[in-house]
């Protein structure tokens, strides 16, 4: 941009400190916009095998280096070939995309299941999360998880506390991370003996301590509250069908609530920052795995239109979502100022199916965050990465998958229910569908890389959540 017209008065000193070309923001060149060292790929040109890639960049540079700065820049470096070109030689797709490498990262998470040499002893408490995201990536990519009913029952037993919950293993304190991914993990394998494995009479004493006298839930006795606490403890309760009435004992009952849902929509609102997104607690930073918690709570409280509503400042809500939409990368951060990350394919991703059914429109680019699924978020050997440069891992692999059903399909909310869900079945009322072929601009996937279908609530298989449900309804009590 051209220099600011300064008048004729002697400006103060400090106005011609702030007006000197080195604290200018200056407009960049065309050349620092080349990549002509990319230009060819295979011997085809990158606008050939990329026709619709559209790299968008800021016509303006910040003088001021830092840290933070050059961490972009450097990332941005490594992700670019990703983009540009195919550093992997992986075969494309008819858009030119790399295609999905399902044998691959099939034979990478069914290899996370298996043994783990002594230097993961301190991955001992996250035993749960690593059964959960290999299973759920593993039938995201349309594999049948039922050998491992048996294994799965068999660990978790282990795992279960006696005061109710899951720990991460054999002799651990109940934590409702651990329990929530228990859970899921039983309810993906499915079957009897995976349902009876759960104390839920116990599990329901369990969290009604979790209960606070402000509407949230702690993670543990006498842990941290967050907004994780209250997504895990609605989950699990709407899966097992425990009773929403507050056990006798329960601490918050001291306070006058009755139930589990109590004061509870309003403590998430609290949780809603000045940005729009949703933190771990009322004035904390808002984060993208917080702010899908906070979603998926008040979409388990009610219908989506209700209950987002009536809790949340949407347009606030939408601005900060749309505003984790990193380009050129197309994939998504987690907070302001921070680096594209494949795990927020989902935590951001998968919020927009819960916002759409709130407001009946979205703010995001599926095009561009399947992009970098498939082109970037592809390790060469198999499995899902944070991005180029990194190591993958189940976690990442779970997450990107599912944040490619999402943009890969339409999830819509099928209830004409109001108010709030005394009995938490507001999460059994979604119904999904394969984005149409004739949605201009939106597909960049063959139907070769078209993954399942995954319930935008539970993050688990469509139909699971479903039948874990009706069978636990079918019993009287406990």
């Amino acid at each position: 941009m051209s220099a600011p017209q300064v008048s004729s008065q002697t400006p103060s000193s400090r106005l011609e400190e702030i007006l000197t070309p080195s604290s200018r923001i200056e407009e960049l060149s065309d050349s620092e916009f080349d990549y002509e060292d990319m230009d060819s790929v295979a011997g085809e040109s990158v606008s050939e095998q990329f026709p619709r890639l559209n790299l968008i960049a800021s016509p303006l540079k910040d003088q001021l280096v830092t840290e933070t700065s050059q961490v972009q820049d450097e990332a941005l470096e490594a992700i670019l070939p990703f983009l540009e070109g195919n550093p992997n030689d992986f075969e494309l797709n008819s858009f030119g995309i790399p295609k999905l490498q399902r044998k691959k990262h099939v034979a990478f998470l069914n290899h996370a299941l298996g043994e783990y040499p002594p230097p993961f002893a301190a991955m001992d408490a996250s035993r749960p999360w690593i059964v959960y995201w290999s299973l759920q990536g593993l039938t995201a990519l349309g594999e049948d998880v039922s050998e491992y009913r048996e294994r799965v029952a068999y660990t978790f037993a282990a795992g279960q506390h006696p005061d109710g919950g899951f720990g991460g293993g054999h002799g651990q304190l109940p934590h409702l991370a651990a329990t929530y991914a228990a859970v899921l993990s039983l309810v993906i394998v499915g079957g009897e003996e995976a349902y009876e494995s759960i104390d839920r009479k116990a599990m329901w004493s369990y969290l009604g301590g979790m209960k606070q006298p402000d509407g949230g839930f702690t993670m543990a006795p006498g842990g941290e509250e967050d907004i994780r606490g209250a997504f895990c403890a609605l989950v699990v309760m709407s899966l097992l069908n425990l009773p929403l009435e507050l056990p006798p004992d329960a601490p918050s009952r001291s306070q006058g609530y009755t139930t589990f849902l109590d004061g509870l929509g309003t403590w998430v609102s609290r949780c809603q920052t000045y940005e729009g997104g949703i933190s771990a607690a009322p004035g904390n930073e808002a984060h993208g795995a917080y702010a899908f918690c906070g979603l998926g709570c008040l979409c388990l409280m009610g219908p989506p239109k209700e209950t987002l509503n009536e809790y949340l400042n949407m347009p606030l809500l939408l601005h900060w979502l749309s505003s984790r939409h990193t380009f050129p990368e197309g994939g998504y951060n987690g907070r302001t100022n921070k680096l594209v990350d494949g795990c927020y394919s989902h935590w951001i991703g998968g919020c927009w199916a819960l916002v759409e059914a709130a407001i009946g429109k979205g703010l995001w680019n599926r095009s561009a965050l399947a992009r970098y699924i498939l082109s970037a978020a592809q390790f060469k050997k198999g499995g899902l990465v944070d991005k180029p440069g990194k190591r993958p891992d189940a976690y990442h692999t779970c997450y990107n998958l599912a944040g490619l059903s999402a943009v890969q399909h339409h999830y819509f909310y099928d209830g004409d229910d109001k108010g709030t869900d005394h009995e938490l079945r507001a999460a059994y009322k979604w119904k999904g569908a394969q984005l149409e072929e004739d949605r201009e601009g939106e597909r960049v996937w063959d139907q070769g890389d078209v993954v399942e279908l995954v319930h935008p609530v539970f993050v688990v298989p469509w139909g699971q959540a479903e039948s874990c449900r009706k069978y636990f309804e079918a019993k009287e009590g406990f």
